[in-house]
């Protein structure tokens, strides 16, 4: 019954991803941003279904009931004070810029070589992200249909991909609808179950209010802060979130669903959390023997109930995945490959047909992964710790601040990068979890050093790009390459025969001109 009902729900995803795949029209902008034509519902809750995925969910629930409210909850806490960032700071400046991939921005604030690098960093920490939501429904499939594990990351993996071929942007937005409405039916749900059914219990030392979670190394407070920074700060430079930023239809949607999707994201990550509590207090359960979340819907929840909540969690990875499959394609084909959008009305999209067929390789490396390193939380927070110490800085104090250059980006991204493997391989844990992914035996580095290593690589890589920026101003050159770039980008994205005059003062001094107009030579603007 349960591997029916969740089907069920799989296939009226899939359904509404094919049938509004018809809106893209052959056109990358609609493919990659919707056409710029997402309302404020469609923006929040995609960005909602975005935040809420395998990793704010089983991921939460495992971490919780090993280690505490805040070692889990933090995943999904951290992920909505991101989007609050994102609707104070970002979501206006960026809507904008009228941006196609996170990729652009690079290019036009610090140049071709910083977009490369920035791309490629992106790309490898987005396999992480696409492959943590890859493992919650292998262990799914593994768990309920017994499916073997590899094969049920597999079968995800082509239902994913299946949808966001032929839609991109606008199949995961409508089908977002239905992914967050069963999702936040299914925890009110859960929650109301376990409170009648068990009361809300928390073990001493567990709870939201021991704050000695966040002040104690013993209790945990490095690895916890760690991931509350790297998603709150770096999953800013998330490619899937900022693409979705892109296609809201004013500034104002894109930010007022940030707001939204912020409340929800704590609300849904708080009730898995104390879920996980109580089904850890009351009735043992210990992610030592699989999903802690798959135990308690297989073994003791109502079936109705079951099938709500994994059809929830299902959905909700669903939706992510989509959006790491179809930014990670974007950014590799436009920004590293340099393929642009054709301007001749009627010609076939080249952005578009290479974007599609990126797909294949992109899907192929999270599966590979996933098989590799079957953790959740961990490798979301991982790919977002990336982000942190070599792109945070650049892109969040280049946004406002006009003065550092190329050299402070890609110093930046070169030293915390490199710290941060660094830790990478020295530490014996990731997150409190073995480090199976990439660790070299050594005496000098212990578990200790976990977290820490988060938060060190984060600062060195803002504390290299000040430090630059203040010591070399940007060239008069990288400014006037800034402001062809945005011209550029704008007749891009303009029928032919139509010159554009754009208003691009709201973003930030340092990244948009006052306004652009076309001189004599379409090449160059005549005034910026």
């Amino acid at each position: 019954m349960i591997i029916l009902g969740v089907g069920t729900t799989v296939l009226a995803v899939l359904v509404i991803g094919v049938l509004v795949a018809r809106k893209v029209d052959g056109d990358s902008t609609n493919y990659l941003v919707a056409g710029r034509q997402l309302g404020m519902p469609l923006v929040a809750v995609s960005l909602t279904a975005a935040a809420v995925d395998s990793n704010a969910t089983v991921g939460n629930t495992d971490l919780t009931s090993g280690y505490g409210f805040w070692a889990g909850a933090s995943l999904a806490l951290g992920l909505a004070v991101c989007l609050l960032l994102a609707g104070l700071f970002l979501a206006k400046p960026m809507n904008r810029m009228r941006l196609l991939t996170l990729g652009d921005f690079f290019r036009i604030r610090y140049g071709r070589s910083t977009e490369t690098l920035a791309s490629l960093i992106m790309i490898f920490a987005f396999t992480f992200l696409l492959a943590g939501n890859l493992v919650a429904c292998g262990f799914l499939l593994e768990y309920f249909a017994h499916v073997p594990y590899a094969a049920g990351v597999v079968v995800a993996s082509a239902l994913v991909l299946s949808y966001t071929l032929a839609g991109g942007l606008f199949s995961d937005a409508y089908t977002a609808v239905l992914q967050t409405v069963i999702t936040v039916v299914a925890a009110v749900a859960l929650i109301v179950w376990v409170a009648l059914t068990y009361g809300i219990v928390v073990p001493e030392g567990m709870g939201p209010f021991d704050l000695e979670q966040l002040t104690s190394s013993e209790a945990g407070a490095p690895v916890n802060w760690a991931t509350l920074v790297a998603l709150g700060i770096g999953d800013l430079v998330a490619i899937d979130f900022m693409q979705r930023i892109f296609g809201a239809k004013s500034p104002r949607v894109a930010q007022r669903s940030c707001f939204l999707a912020a409340g929800t994201t704590a609300v849904i990550g708080t009730i898995f959390a104390l879920v996980a509590l109580t089904a850890s207090s009351v009735l043992g359960l210990s992610a030592a023997d699989g999903p802690i979340l798959y135990t308690l819907l297989g073994e003791y929840a109502p079936p109705l109930l079951a099938v709500l909540v994994l059809s929830g969690i299902v959905a909700a990875s669903f939706s992510t995945a989509s959006g790491a499959i179809l930014a990670t394609s974007a950014v590799t084909v436009r920004n590293v490959f340099n393929v642009r959008r054709t301007e001749i009305s009627g010609a076939h999209d080249p952005l578009l047909r290479w974007t599609r067929l990126a797909m294949l390789p992109v899907v192929l490396i999270g599966i590979l992964l996933a098989v590799r390193v079957s953790q959740t939380g961990i490798l979301l927070t991982l790919a977002f710790d990336l982000m942190l110490a070599s792109l945070s800085a650049s892109f969040i104090l280049g946004t406002f601040w006009k003065r550092p250059g190329a050299r402070a980006a890609l110093a930046a991204a070169g030293v915390g990068l490199t710290s941060r493997l660094v830790f990478l391989a020295l530490t014996p844990t990731i997150y409190g979890a073995p480090n199976e992914l990439f660790h070299l035996e050594n005496t000098l580095v212990t578990s200790a050093f976990d977290g820490w290593a988060t938060l060190l690589a984060g600062a060195l890589g803002w504390l290299t790009y000040v430090l630059v920026g203040l010591t070399a101003a940007r060239p008069q050159a990288e400014t006037d390459t800034q402001r062809l770039e945005l011209y550029r980008l704008y007749r891009e994205q303009t029928p032919s025969g139509f010159t554009p005059r754009v208003r691009a003062g709201a973003v930030a001094e340092s990244v948009a001109a006052p306004d652009v107009e076309p001189a004599a030579d379409p090449q160059v603007p005549a005034r910026v």
